[in-house]
């Protein structure tokens, strides 16, 4: 199974906005934009007229349902494209996108990321890497919440969770897993119980071999 990403990044499509395009290219139609924590980039069932690369920051990418409940995509960093399968397929945008600390990103107006598409070979490898890796990323995400027991997609979560330098929410952690918080939190009690997650953080309360047998436990 591929390892599990929680915070995506994409350095070399960062790297193409600001190192392959000149200025001359980047006049009026690539520019920087900064939002505060909590802003919208991207609204979920509106247009939009740019294409987004992230540069500095967080981001959560959600879909709201009808009843209202947030299902959290993906968590965004430095490099990721904002926007471009909309632009691409001519539809209103699918997600929106929340910005959980400051962000700052490269704003490229559609029409000029539609010439990009059409015209420049590099880009339009980096996109199809971009997309074969979510496809990926997507596929065993949905394998793990979808066959496994709710404990081992938690225990799967926060051993990702560990690695990062970033304190998530706990609304976002649940709908990072597609479960109420109130699910969430049952499951958070029964490991806590059992001494496996630290009772007052998120942290594994074990051994990095007993962590790989409880996993290996849980997919018999």
């Amino acid at each position: 199974m591929s390892q599990l990403i929680m915070i995506h990044t994409n350095r070399a499509i960062l790297t193409f906005i600001e190192n392959q395009l000149t200025e001359a290219e980047k006049k009026d139609r690539v520019f920087l934009q900064s939002w505060p924590a909590g802003s919208h980039l991207l609204k979920q069932g509106q247009g939009n007229k740019y294409v987004f690369v992230q540069q500095t920051g967080l981001s959560k990418v959600h879909i709201t349902e009808d009843n209202g409940k947030d299902f959290i995509v993906q968590f965004l960093g430095e490099g990721e494209l904002l926007g471009e399968i909309e632009v691409i397929q001519k539809t209103p945008n699918l997600t929106t996108v929340t910005a959980l600390t400051e962000v700052t990103a490269w704003c490229i107006t559609t029409d000029y990321f539609a010439y990009l598409i059409t015209h420049n070979a590099e880009l339009n490898r980096l996109l199809l890497l971009s997309l074969a890796h979510r496809l990926n990323q997507t596929s065993a995400r949905a394998s793990y919440q979808q066959v496994y027991p709710a404990e081992y997609a938690m225990l799967k979560l926060l051993s990702v969770l560990a690695t990062q330098q970033t304190s998530f929410a706990k609304k976002d952690l649940a709908d990072y897993l597609g479960v109420s918080v109130r699910s969430f939190n049952r499951s958070l009690k029964q490991l806590r119980e059992r001494s496996i997650v630290h009772p007052d953080s998120f942290d594994l309360y074990i051994e990095r071999d007993v962590f790989e047998r409880l996993m290996r436990e849980y997919g018999e």
